[in-house]
């Protein structure tokens, strides 16, 4: 995240935005001669959904997590997590907000909500690794539980040298040994720890949902496949099913 961006946020939790003007953020940001870079970074804000402005424009706040006045639920993005080579590195700062329906979280969850936060599934080592009838391909994401009880072939979010992964956890009771496979339609290797060098890389938690990566262009092709059947009128079945499939 960008420095002003992120003084911007603790500002956000001092004073409503909306309470003051561009040149002023700017002086309590130590950008006192740029109130349109000032306003360019707001806006990547409330893009991200990192601030959130009401309706009337009076009030500019900074998002938090949980469940919002609109009924949707708020999960902290925290950043990618590489499926693949291990590649990306940890960052813990709040990239922004995942917001979820009521219904599209089991009670479970919705039980434990300050406990989840989301990541970005980068790479495709995960994409035979299923979670609830969905597997994690590119581009999806990724709901963790950072207080869930790790057992033996969950997916689980690791670690290693500052870098993060999404794996199957496994303990090698005979060989005295931690295994992280991948679950891949490609080759990936296993990364292998020993029990004893455990404390040198870290679980951050399990798997516990995944949000699929929206296929606009199959969104766009449903879209103008209903726009045909509308302007046709009343047809019949077999003419509707012709339309759908083209």
């Amino acid at each position: 995240m960008h420095i002003i961006q992120e003084k911007l946020i603790n500002l956000a939790d001092e004073y409503n935005l909306s309470d003051l003007t561009l040149r002023k953020i700017g002086e309590l940001v130590h950008e006192p001669n740029s109130p349109q870079k000032i306003k360019h970074h707001i806006n990547q804000l409330i893009g991200k959904g990192l601030l959130i402005v009401t309706a009337d424009g009076k009030k500019t706040k900074r998002a938090k997590s949980g469940l919002g006045k609109s009924g949707l639920f708020s999960l902290p993005i925290l950043g990618s997590a590489n499926c693949g080579q291990a590649l990306i590195f940890a960052d813990e700062k709040i990239e922004g907000y995942l917001k979820l329906s009521f219904n599209l979280l089991k009670k479970d969850l919705i039980n434990a909500i300050n406990e989840l936060f989301v990541l970005k599934a980068v790479g495709n080592s995960m994409n035979r690794a299923v979670i609830d009838g969905k597997n994690i391909e590119d581009g999806d994401f990724v709901i963790i539980n950072k207080k869930s009880i790790i057992r033996n072939g969950d997916c689980v979010v690791s670690i290693i040298d500052g870098v993060v992964n999404i794996k199957k956890f496994y303990i090698d009771k005979p060989n005295n040994q931690i295994v992280l496979l991948s679950e891949s339609s490609q080759d990936f290797p296993p990364i292998y720890i020993s029990k004893k060098d455990q404390d040198s890389y870290l679980i951050s938690g399990k798997v516990v949902g995944i949000m699929k990566k929206p296929d606009e262009m199959a969104l766009m092709r449903d879209a103008s496949s209903m726009d045909i059947l509308n302007d046709l009128g009343d047809i019949s079945k077999e003419e509707v099913e012709y339309y759908e499939n083209l």
